[in-house]
């Protein structure tokens, strides 16, 4: 196998070499405790601060406001968490395509005590505002609505659903560990209150991220202990991760806006190619509202497992729609929110690019999935596609 292509950066990232230059010396030189008061701590806290700024900038909020912390599923767990005790037992709203970082979280709120109601979507994968504005009750506590689907790629309507919370008094929480470094996002204009995101999604390490909290905005600690983060999250900080987090976020603000067209134009090509070589295939999610990045495809009739470890003997990485659980393939649950049929659904592949994407890596991925697809099909038992 001489060819490698890697289509699965929603998944995660490779350091991006800046990145890994300046996090080097905070494993050797800078390693202090960032709360010990010598030089080896002030050099481990300005490193933290540099971040800290940079992360600021990018999303024009104060440094303050931002805490990190050990991935985008405890970021999103402290901000649904985080504003649901802070207002007691009540009533929070979110999607039926939510991470499970915060479907998890809420379930858990519910046998707490707390009731969630979870808004569908279209077959585009598009959240309705209007939905978030009727299942608001004057118990209504917290709102949590991700920016994208890390699946389908489909870019929610945020901003909407933040003047909508913001007329009814309800703090609106947004997993934005998708989008974050990759398409532009007003926190202040979308009335969002609490943003998580991560770093091993934009070219940094993996284990850091944080949870920007809008100056005001009540929101309980999940983790205690000492003095960390402005007694916000308690834990000695992982200050080489943080500093790459930092660096990373400099360099998106920097390359973000090329690469979103580069990668949207290779995305286009892998769909238009795929299109006119497999028949019956089709693109999930909205066509034009999406990450720049991602093309979720659906092969009808075949299993998404199967077109996965075909395209990997081709030395190509990319992710299935559905998971294998106890021997039986079951469709994703973004899928079927979506209504897509089973027979669609069961073939779902998402295919998502990056910074090292070629074109020549996008038609080594077309001329690969046809035979691989027709193969499938061919195996199947008549009647069965």
């Amino acid at each position: 196998m001489s060819r490698r292509v890697y289509l699965d950066h929603n998944a995660s990232t490779p350091v991006h070499p800046e990145v890994l230059a300046e996090m080097l010396p905070y494993f050797s030189e800078a390693f202090g405790n960032p709360s010990s008061v010598h030089g080896f701590g002030r050099d481990a806290r300005a490193g933290l601060d540099t971040a800290r700024e940079r992360v600021a900038r990018f999303l024009k909020v104060a440094p303050e406001e931002i805490v990190f912390t050990s991935g985008g599923t405890e970021s999103d767990n402290f901000g649904v968490k985080g504003l649901a005790f802070a207002r007691g037992r009540g009533h929070l709203i979110t999607s039926k395509i939510e991470h499970h970082a915060v479907l998890r979280t809420c379930e858990w709120l519910e046998s707490q005590g707390f009731t969630v109601t979870y808004v569908g979507v279209d077959e585009l994968g598009m959240v309705d505002p209007d939905e978030v504005r009727r299942a608001i009750r004057p118990d209504t506590i917290g709102i949590s609505i991700m920016h994208a689907n890390s699946e389908v790629g489909t870019i929610q309507p945020v901003a909407a659903i933040g003047a909508i919370a913001r007329e009814h008094g309800v703090p609106l929480h947004v997993d934005a560990v998708q989008t974050f470094g990759k398409i532009d996002l007003d926190v202040a204009g979308a009335h969002i209150d609490a943003l998580s995101f991560s770093g091993h999604k934009i070219y940094g390490p993996k284990g850091v991220a944080g949870l920007w909290i809008r100056r005001g905005t009540k929101l309980v600690s999940v983790q205690h202990g000492g003095e960390h983060e402005r007694r916000r999250r308690a834990g000695t900080e992982n200050v080489p991760g943080i500093v790459g987090l930092g660096k990373a976020v400099e360099v998106r603000a920097r390359d973000m806006r090329e690469e979103a067209r580069l990668v949207t134009a290779l995305r286009d090509r892998l769909w238009q190619g795929i299109q006119a070589s497999v028949p019956e295939a089709r693109l999930n999610g909205h066509p034009t509202q999406r990450l720049p990045g991602t093309a979720s495809i659906s092969y009808r009739g075949v299993e998404s497992e199967s077109v996965v470890l075909g395209l990997d003997l081709k030395g190509i990485g990319v992710s299935a729609g559905s998971a294998c659980t106890s021997g039986s393939v079951e469709p994703s649950y973004v899928l079927r929110a979506m209504g897509l049929p089973l027979d669609w659904a069961m073939g779902a592949v998402r295919h998502s690019l990056g910074r090292s994407t070629t074109a020549a890596d996008i038609d080594y991925v077309i001329e690969s999935v046809e035979p691989i697809v027709r193969k499938l099909r061919a195996a199947l038992p008549v009647g069965a596609a």
